[in-house]
């Protein structure tokens, strides 16, 4: 199993590399999209520990 999971993630990185090389735009849509999404996250669970706390 541990081949195997070695060859997933070489195969997900070459996807990203190609994504990356042949679709810039889209890539950086995506990363910007995934940031977002943890940053609104974080703004979520602050505001909920703000709430406890006071």
């Amino acid at each position: 199993m541990r081949g195997g999971r070695r060859w997933l993630g070489y195969a997900l990185v070459a996807f990203a590399v190609f994504y990356l090389f042949t679709r810039p735009a889209e890539a950086a849509a995506a990363v910007q999209g995934v940031f977002n999404g943890v940053m609104q996250s974080a703004d979520r669970l602050s505001v909920f520990f703000g709430a406890l706390a006071g």
